[in-house]
C-alpha cells in the first residue's frame, strides 16, 4: 500500500512551504549568499525584495511553488539554524504524524479483511509500509511498533496511538541527526 496522502494534508504541506518561502523572502544579502538554494530561487528572492501587499504575496506563492519542485531539507535547515525557526521542528512532526497515520490505516485494512474472512489478526500481519518506512528510518524497532500498532487496532485505546507517534517523531529525529552528521 502506497502511502496516501489527503487533501488537507497536501494544502497543509503547500502552506508549510508557504512559511517558508516568507522566511527565505526576508534574508539579507550576506544570508542569501550562503543560502543552499540555487540561481532561480536567489533570483526570486530578489524579486520580492522591493514588493509590498498583494503583489509580494503572490511573488512569496510563486517561490514557494519554486521550492516545492525541489529538495527542501536543506533549506528548512538553513532557516533554523540561521533564525531559529520552528519550521524544521514542525516539518518533522508532520512527517511522523503522516508515517503514523499510513500505518495505522494498513493495519486497520488488513484486520477489516481479517474480520471478513473470519481468521485472527496476528501482530505479523504483511506490511509493505512498515518494511519501507524500516528502510527509511533504521532506528525503529520492528517487533515493538508491530505491537503498538496490534494494540491500537484491536482496542482503539489513544494511548497506543500516541506511542506509536512516539516511536515515529523519535525515528525521524534520529534519522535527521545521522544524516546532518
Amino acid at each position: 500500500m502506497a502511502e496516501f496522502i489527503s487533501r488537507s494534508e497536501k494544502k497543509r504541506m503547500y502552506k508549510q512551504v508557504g512559511s517558508l518561502a516568507a522566511e527565505v523572502a526576508d534574508l539579507s544579502d550576506k544570508e542569501l549568499k550562503s543560502f543552499p538554494g540555487g540561481t532561480v530561487i536567489h533570483e526570486e528572492i530578489l524579486a520580492t525584495r522591493g514588493l509590498k501587499g498583494g503583489s509580494r504575496n503572490r511573488q512569496i506563492k510563486y517561490l514557494a511553488k519554486v521550492l516545492r519542485q525541489g529538495p527542501i531539507d536543506e533549506m528548512y535547515l538553513y532557516v533554523t539554524n540561521r533564525k531559529g525557526s520552528q519550521l524544521h521542528a514542525q516539518k518533522q512532526f508532520h512527517v511522523a504524524e503522516r508515517m503514523r497515520d499510513t500505518l495505522i490505516s494498513e493495519a486497520v485494512e488488513q484486520h477489516q479483511e481479517c474480520l471478513k474472512e473470519q481468521i485472527p489478526f496476528e501482530p505479523d500481519w504483511k506490511s509493505q509500509c512498515i518494511g519501507d518506512f524500516l528502510d527509511d528510518c533504521p532506528s525503529l524497532k520492528e517487533t515493538e511498533m508491530r505491537k503498538v500498532i496490534y494494540q491500537y487496532v484491536t482496542t482503539r485505546n489513544k494511548q497506543h496511538y500516541r506511542e506509536l507517534f512516539r516511536m515515529m517523531k523519535a525515528a525521524v529525529e534520529t534519522k535527521e541527526r545521522l544524516q546532518g552528521s
